[in-house]
């Protein structure tokens, strides 16, 4: 893997830690998980199947973004007007 696909690789993983801090199933949880799953994949040497991995990754990031967003937006929604 070359340098700057290891650097993509350790800010995608510090931003979904960042982003598990929420997670419905707790931090452990979701540590775990993430965890696991970039263990299994830290052997993958060729480059364009990292790269497809980092574009993944960043779309996990994404969607989970999406999520809390709605999931704030419910609240509020909640909060303030009546159904």
């Amino acid at each position: 893997m070359s340098q700057p696909q290891r650097k993509a690789v350790i800010d995608l993983y510090r931003t979904l830690l960042h982003l598990g801090r929420d997670w419905p199933q707790g931090y452990n949880f979701f540590r775990q998980r993430l965890h696991k799953v970039f263990l299994k994949n830290s052997e993958e040497k060729d480059p364009k199947k990292v790269e497809t991995m980092i574009k993944h990754g960043e779309y996990v990031v994404k969607e989970i973004e999406a999520l809390y967003k709605l999931k704030k937006y419910r609240t509020l929604k909640r909060r303030y007007y009546d159904d």
